[in-house]
């Protein structure tokens, strides 16, 4: 499988593409104003604890107050870094058994938010998840700093391997070597998958890097006000070079000399070896056009995505989780119903996977297959839909088909999904997905003149409405004007209107000569 790093720069916005075998995967955005503050290190100061929810909400300079819980703060130098280990969307299990244990009997242990900050208190905090629609950044004091083959982890002494090392004497030797290089630190460390076969040298000089690093945030803290950034994250094109290239993809493509050269120069500081790896595209189309990726990406904000077979799946996103409904659509088989259903199911299981990936779909997910009679079709399916995400970086969990047809799962969420940062709610129907039909709008149309006529004293009303309301009311519903002007003893003299949205309407009093 051939996998591309395809970079659009513009000067409002910056696309990286994750593609696999000429087909886009994953897509991150990042715009001029709005750029993503996870990994983000501030020194912020508690507003609020709340005991009931185990939770305070931080300042830490943004339009939102960030939030953390009671298990993403730091104590006794211990850092729960299976659930709060960030590092730009890079899903790593770094635990060995005895790691496991040691977190287990931690995490017996119960705190109360209230013994661990007060109200005012000034807190060193890192953004795990950005804040999502009306949700303010979920913070951590648990700091992680990453590098090119290492995670620091400042607040942990535990020192984890990336379980996509597989070889276990390369795991090892790594292993080995982190323990002597950090023996006199207190400090933890996460190998990464990109340090396989990499040589002590290279490992001791980005430890020495990350130490020095930390060392700089904590001076910044001492004198930095209160709330105040300490440290940003790499911009979007540098972060595809640290988290993607060469542990996701063979090759990265950049359509922007400036960035290809900054490029360049972070791989020269990082991995000179990978600089072969970076093409500059001089093209004379827009790049995502050469690549053929607009489509696909437009696909991704449809509610409907159509199946080849002429089935289709439903996406519909609510505040709580994201329902996904699978239906058969135009395809009818040619044998009988079960593999009929059967054939959709399988078919809506490469394109869930898909469409969750590619539109980074995080939370709750509820799938609705169509139901099976068959238990061994049903086994078929789930086992389907956890083979299809063994390709995603972004850890899933997948309970089985229910006896009601409904499969569960859950992703693990650090940003907006695509819909969220590309789309905004339908002003027609305030995000509701719906606007009310052209009958409806007559009818309140016919009350409205019941009302506003008992208070008239001329002889004739206007009624300004949008044309395909006037040529409703013309057509399909003509018997309600000529019943509204008897009941009223009025004349009615309606006007079409493009500039009325389809809902709105407007009655003017008017007399007639």
């Amino acid at each position: 499988m051939s996998k591309k790093i395809i970079i659009n720069v513009a000067d409002h916005e910056t696309r990286v593409a994750l593609v696999e075998d000429e087909t886009i995967v994953e897509l991150f955005i990042e715009r001029k104003g709005s750029r993503d503050n996870t990994g983000n290190i501030y020194k912020g100061r508690v507003q609020r604890v709340l005991p009931g929810m185990q939770a305070a909400f931080v300042d830490i300079g943004l339009n939102q107050a960030a939030f953390i819980y009671v298990d993403d703060v730091v104590r006794d130098n211990y850092s729960d870094i299976e659930d709060h280990f960030i590092c730009n969307d890079v899903e790593e299990d770094v635990f060995s058994e005895e790691d496991h244990h040691a977190t287990a009997n931690l995490k017996e242990e119960k705190y109360n938010i209230e013994d661990l900050i007060t109200e005012g208190q000034e807190i060193l905090v890192q953004v795990s998840k950005s804040p999502i629609g009306t949700k303010g950044a979920r913070i951590t004091s648990n700091i992680s700093l990453p590098g090119r083959f290492l995670v620091l982890m400042p607040t942990s002494s535990h020192i984890g391997i990336s379980r996509r090392i597989e070889d276990e004497n390369e795991r090892q030797r790594l292993k080995n070597i982190v323990f002597e290089l950090s023996s006199n630190s207190s400090m933890g460390y996460i190998v990464r998958t990109a340090a396989e076969g990499v040589l002590k040298e290279k490992v001791a000089y980005e430890m020495g890097f990350l130490k020095n690093l930390w060392c700089n945030i904590q001076k910044k803290y001492q004198t930095a006000p209160t709330p105040s950034l300490l440290h940003q994250e790499l911009n979007l094109s540098l972060r595809a070079v640290r988290d993607l290239l060469l542990q996701e993809a063979e090759k990265l493509v950049i359509d922007s000399r400036k960035d290809f050269e900054s490029v360049l120069a972070f791989l020269d500081t990082f991995n000179p070896s990978l600089k072969d790896s970076v093409e500059l595209f001089e093209g004379n189309e827009p790049i995502f056009d050469a690549y053929n990726l607009e489509g696909d990406i437009s696909r991704a904000l449809k509610r409907k995505v159509w199946l080849k077979s002429g089935g289709y799946i439903v996406i519909e996103h609510t505040e709580a989780l994201v329902a996904i409904d699978v239906n058969t659509g135009r395809y009818v088989g040619k044998y009988n119903l079960e593999e009929t259903i059967l054939k959709t199911n399988l078919e809506a299981v490469k394109e869930i996977a898909y469409q969750i990936r590619l539109r980074d779909i995080g939370g709750i997910i509820i799938i609705d297959f169509i139901d099976m009679e068959k238990k061994s079709n049903q086994e078929k399916v789930f086992s389907a839909l956890n083979e299809a995400f063994t390709k995603d970086r972004s850890k899933t969990h997948i309970l089985p088909i229910s006896d009601m047809g409904l499969i569960q799962m859950t992703r693990k969420r650090t940003r907006k999904p695509l819909t969220r940062l590309l789309c905004d709610p339908c002003p027609y129907c305030e995000g509701e997905g719906y606007i009310i039909s052209i009958k409806t709008v007559c009818y309140s149309v016919y009350r409205e003149i019941l009302r506003y006529a008992a208070d008239m004293t001329g002889s004739r009303l206007t009624l300004r409405v949008n044309p395909e309301v006037a040529e409703f009311l013309h057509g399909e519903e003509n018997h309600l004007i000529p019943g509204l002007e008897k009941s009223i003893e009025k004349q009615i003299v309606i006007y079409p209107d493009d500039r009325y949205h389809m809902e709105a309407f407007e009655i003017i009093e008017s007399v007639h000569d």
